[in-house]
């Protein structure tokens, strides 16, 4: 019931900044929380941050705290991941995630009510 698409990747210096945009579709979508993850090749996909329904309450995850900002425009069903001071260990592919329940997006639990776009690349170089 919700479809998500994924943009605003590319390659930047370190130290620069990016932002990342969740498009949702769906007539439920607002009722979802969203969550960014990212998955370095040969790595396991990894919690950046999360956002409930309301764009009330945020978490992330100590890798990104104080660097990456979650927000959520709902009248325009999108999620944003602004990226500041970008370090080359943050190079990954980023995915956008969206579930009924925060809890299962900031414990990095699947679910049969989750849905994934399909990533955008970011690329931090030296």
């Amino acid at each position: 019931q919700v479809q998500l698409v994924e943009s605003g990747g590319g390659l930047v210096q370190a130290g620069g900044s990016l932002r990342l945009s969740c498009a949702g579709s769906g007539r439920n979508f607002h009722y979802y929380a969203v969550g960014w993850f990212r998955q370095a090749p040969g790595k396991e996909r990894e919690f950046v941050a999360v956002i409930s329904w309301s764009g009330g309450s945020t978490y992330y995850a100590d890798s990104v705290k104080g660097r990456f900002t979650i927000s959520r425009d709902v009248a325009e069903n999108t999620v944003y991941l602004q990226m500041n001071s970008l370090k080359p260990e943050d190079t990954a592919v980023y995915y956008c995630a969206a579930d009924a329940l925060l809890e299962r997006l900031r414990v990095g639990l699947r679910s049969s009510d989750d849905y994934w776009g399909h990533g955008t690349q970011v690329t931090v170089s030296s």
